[in-house]
C-alpha cells in the first residue's frame, strides 16, 4: 500500500497533487528536512544544512515556473546548540534567500533533541506548470544526470566524505532552464523521490502507462533526492524544447513516451 497516496487522499482539496498549491496567481509549497531521515549531521556543516533545505522547498516552486517571493521557516532545535551553531543556521538561510531574492518573513523555533527544518515558500507565476495533462504520445524527459546522489548517499553511509559541490550537498536547481523552456512544457515535477517514483506520481494521477525507450538502470531511477525536472513534451515541441535546453547549458535526456496501460515503479517507497 502507498501510505503517502493514501493518506494525502485523505484531504478533499482540488489544490493538493502538484509541488506546490496554485491559487490566485501565486503558489504555495513546504516541505520539510529533518536530521537523520535526510541527513546526519556530521555529513553536512549547518550552513550546508540550512541551504539545502532552503533550495530543496524551492525546487518545488521552479518545477511549477514560479517566482519565489518569500519563505517562512519552522526550525526544531536541539536545546544544545550554541549562539555560533545557530548564527552558522542562519547564515545559510539568509545566504541562499538572498541568492534567489526571496525574503524570510517568519516562522517559528521549538526545542527538540534533533534538528528539524520545515519551510513553507510563497511564490508567483503567471504560467503554472503541474503534473498533468499527459497525453498519449507526449515525450518524457530529464534534466542533467541522475545517479550521483544515489553513489554519494552510499558513500556516506559507509563513513565516508563527499565533495561539498555534489548533488547530495547542494543540488543544482533548473532555474535558468525553466524560465527559457516552460512555453514548451506542458507538464513538470521536480525529481525528489526519484524518477521511477515521481514518474509512477504522474502516471497515476494522469491514468497513463510508460513507454521506455532504452532500459535504465535502477540505481539511477531509484536514485532519490536529485532535484532534477521531470517533464513531458508534445513531440512537435522537441526541437524547440532542445535549443532553450542549449541556451541554458542544460542537458536533455527524452527516456519515453506516454502510452496506454499502467505504470509499475520497480523502487521501494521513500516514504512509509
Amino acid at each position: 500500500m502507498d501510505k503517502e497516496f493514501f493518506y494525502i487522499s485523505l484531504f478533499n482539496s482540488k489544490h493538493i497533487g502538484d509541488d506546490g498549491a496554485y491559487i490566485d496567481g501565486f503558489v504555495y509549497s513546504a516541505d520539510a528536512f529533518f536530521e537523520d531521515v535526510h541527513f546526519k549531521r556530521e555529513w553536512m556543516d549547518l550552513e550546508s544544512i540550512a541551504q539545502k533545505a532552503m533550495l530543496v522547498n524551492l525546487s518545488d516552486a521552479v518545477a511549477m515556473n514560479a517566482d519565489p517571493l518569500y519563505a517562512l521557516i519552522v526550525v526544531a532545535l536541539p536545546k544544545n546548540f550554541t549562539p555560533k551553531e545557530l548564527a552558522s543556521l542562519a547564515k545559510g538561510f539568509e545566504k541562499t534567500a538572498k541568492e534567489w531574492g526571496v525574503e524570510i518573513i517568519g516562522g517559528d523555533t521549538i526545542a527538540s533533541d534533533k534538528l528539524h527544518i520545515s519551510i513553507t515558500i510563497v511564490s508567483r507565476t503567471k504560467r503554472p506548470l503541474k503534473r498533468k495533462p499527459l497525453r498519449r504520445g507526449y515525450l518524457l524527459g530529464y534534466t542533467g544526470e541522475i545517479g550521483e546522489v544515489d553513489r554519494d548517499l552510499r558513500k556516506l553511509l559507509r563513513g565516508g566524505k563527499v565533495h561539498r559541490r555534489s548533488k547530495f550537498v547542494r543540488p543544482r536547481i533548473r532555474r535558468n532552464f525553466m524560465k527559457r523552456a516552460h512555453r514548451v512544457l506542458r507538464a513538470a515535477m521536480d525529481m525528489s523521490d526519484g524518477l521511477f517514483d515521481d514518474l509512477g506520481k504522474m502516471a497515476k494521477l494522469n491514468r497513463i502507462g510508460v513507454e521506455f525507450f532504452a532500459p535504465i538502470p535502477k540505481r539511477q531511477g531509484c536514485s532519490g533526492e536529485e532535484y532534477e525536472l521531470l517533464f513531458a513534451i508534445d513531440p512537435r515541441d522537441k526541437e524547440a524544447l532542445l535549443r532553450r535546453a542549449k541556451m541554458s547549458r542544460t542537458k536533455i535526456n527524452i527516456f519515453g513516451r506516454v502510452v496506454r496501460g499502467r505504470y509499475t515503479n520497480l523502487c521501494k517507497p521513500h516514504h512509509f
